[in-house]
């Protein structure tokens, strides 16, 4: 079951908040819309899933979960769904969810393609990608961002042999990705308690460390299986940042990125400690720790993190400094 939560798309299913996010720059009023886009899609999509869970189960007669969902079987029909309407003789339903089951992923590949040409347009804006990234076409696409993510997309389907091992590691890629925005909190309320913001989180206090916590048990979740995979990926982008960031603050490059190796000094720490529990746990890994002791060791190596994390962050001034140089992209115009 906790498998099931990285792996089987749970998380997946609910991180359209996401794209919001990365299109914010699109919208009128990004104070309003964020919020209701963020909060919104994660309760519509809980709300709309946990109802179709509650029909499916109430569809199936007791004797056919009794043994176990592993014994949950339709013969010559994939997918429970489709094999519950086959079953009640709702055919045209069937056809209705495999048609489905093509069109809605390729929507979401559409929406990830060009959010992720946003970010790669973003990174460019401030310094941390090459120029080239910020090249737009006569509607305003940055289409050079759009045709390098499309080719990403393609060639990462190359390690991942199924469906359900490609969601894995999409989810822990982006929860690994959330887990810095607890961090970016607890620093954030230390250094700047004063510094202007539209939304003010309630006990974030407490809220940011367990949120770290959560974030780093779905990680481990998602199993060493996948994991290894997304820490050699890690290193491949920080390859490529670091070696843009040095290259361009060697040419002299007026934007080039400060790098603040003091500030970052837990992440190798983090990294490295995250993937050596995951070898040796229960979720794909040698079982050396067993199942609710590793769980405590992912806890409790989360919050040293987050409070070692918040003890080397970079000074007041030289995060006012950063704030300041950031680039806010406005939807790319021609």
């Amino acid at each position: 079951m906790l498998g099931a939560i990285s792996s089987s798309g749970i998380i997946f299913a609910l991180l359209g908040f996401e794209q919001a996010i990365q299109l914010a720059g699109e919208s009128r009023d990004p104070k309003r819309d964020l919020p209701r886009a963020t909060l919104g899609s994660v309760a519509i999509g809980a709300t709309i899933y946990v109802l179709l869970q509650v029909v499916f189960i109430g569809a199936l007669p007791l004797s056919s979960f009794a043994h176990g969902w592993a014994k949950l079987d339709f013969p010559g029909i994939s997918g429970p769904w489709a094999g519950v309407a086959t079953l009640v003789g709702l055919g045209w339903l069937g056809v209705v969810l495999y048609v489905d089951a093509v069109i809605s992923p390729g929507g979401t590949g559409l929406i990830y393609t060009t959010a992720t040409s946003r970010v790669s347009y973003g990174l460019a804006k401030n310094g941390y990608a090459p120029k080239i990234f910020e090249k737009i076409d006569s509607r305003g696409v940055p289409w050079f961002g759009l045709i390098l993510s499309f080719v990403t997309g393609i060639v990462c389907f190359l390690p991942f042999p199924s469906w359900q091992e490609l969601v894995g590691f999409i989810t822990s890629a982006s929860v690994l990705m959330y887990a810095g925005a607890p961090l970016a909190y607890g620093v954030f309320a230390d250094r700047l308690p004063r510094h202007e913001r539209p939304y003010r989180l309630p006990a974030g206090n407490v809220i940011a460390p367990l949120s770290f916590v959560v974030a780093n048990l779905i990680i481990y979740w998602a199993g060493w299986d996948t994991l290894w995979r997304l820490g050699i990926a890690i290193v491949l982008g920080y390859v490529l940042l670091g070696g843009y960031a040095l290259y361009a603050k060697s040419k002299g490059l007026p934007d080039a990125p400060r790098l603040d190796w003091k500030a970052a000094q837990w992440l190798p720490g983090y990294l490295l400690g995250m993937g050596l529990i995951s070898w040796q746990g229960g979720f794909g890994g040698q079982g050396h720790i067993a199942l609710w002791w590793d769980m405590l060791v992912v806890a409790a190596f989360s919050l040293v993190i987050y409070y070692w994390a918040k003890a080397t962050a970079s000074a007041p001034e030289e995060i006012e400094r950063s704030i300041e140089e950031v680039v806010v992209t406005d939807a790319p115009a021609h």
